[in-house]
């Protein structure tokens, strides 16, 4: 697929890694549509996309609404009139183990809040599914080549004290093989489905923790560094011009390993 006068829909577009690739769409020719729960901050995002050169605007909305998922694509339609790309980048955490107990007494003191639970499902897993439905409803009705993603993580191994957030990643990660199995089923030739799974990436909350603990988490990183979220948006850039990349789900990690074990 040719990334210039594409339509590319962002959840999550407003900030971190999606506002990188919506830069990094805009700047190769796609026509890009801002999706996100923050106003000023998709406004900013909007004008800095503009103010270069490129075609763009912004919906507010929530990714854990049916209807303001169904908002973001015809929005989408009705500014551009197509849509050919789906990223969707919206996610939270909401670490806790399960139970925690008291050091003296040896009885649960804590346990992860149900809401803690629920949160991350509605947002990760609800809204990924939501944002994929309905992009290929569209995708399909209209007759547009496109491609949707799934964003997964290195989380969707396992991760203590995000069980939550990592349930949410590895069912993520399967989506893109089970949409192309049922495009297969259902005929449906124009749309592919791709899986990205970052490792430990350059955002302002890694970049800005303890020194310490962030080079403890970098000594098991082949590479030595964390991932820039440019290289992210180049990766999700080259799986949409090429058009044999299909349901599969890619890492991208700089070579993160299990303690001097086996690679992730």
């Amino acid at each position: 697929m040719v990334i210039n006068n594409s339509v590319a829909l962002i959840t999550g577009g407003a900030g971190g890694i999606g506002e990188v690739t919506a830069k990094a769409l805009a700047a190769a020719g796609a026509k890009v549509v801002i999706c996100d729960c923050v106003q000023d901050q998709i406004d900013r995002v909007v004008s800095e996309i503009k103010g270069a050169g490129g075609e763009a605007i912004g919906v507010y909305g929530s990714v854990t609404s049916e209807e303001d998922q169904s908002r973001f694509v015809s929005e989408a339609i009705n500014a551009f009139g197509k849509l050919n790309i789906m990223i969707p980048f919206a996610g939270i955490i909401r670490d806790g183990t399960v139970v925690t107990p008291d050091k003296e007494t040896g009885k649960v003191s804590k346990k992860l809040s149900f809401d803690s639970w629920k949160s991350v499902i509605d947002v990760n897993l609800t809204g990924t599914f939501l944002a994929i439905r309905e992009s290929v409803e569209a995708m399909v009705n209209g007759g547009w080549d496109g491609i949707v993603f799934a964003i997964s993580s290195i989380g969707k191994e396992g991760q203590v004290g995000q069980i939550n957030y990592s349930s949410t990643k590895i069912a993520v990660a399967y989506m893109p093989k089970i949409l192309v199995g049922e495009f297969m089923l259902r005929r449906i030739k124009n749309i592919r489905s791709v899986g990205i799974a970052p490792g430990f990436v350059a955002t302002s909350i890694l970049k800005g923790m303890n020194q310490e603990a962030l080079a403890g988490i970098l000594k098991d990183v082949h590479l030595g560094r964390l991932i820039e979220p440019e290289e992210i948006a180049r990766l999700i850039m080259h799986c949409i011009e090429n058009d044999a990349i299909n349901g599969t789900t890619f890492e991208i990690t700089g070579g993160l390993c299990y303690s001097k074990a086996r690679a992730k």
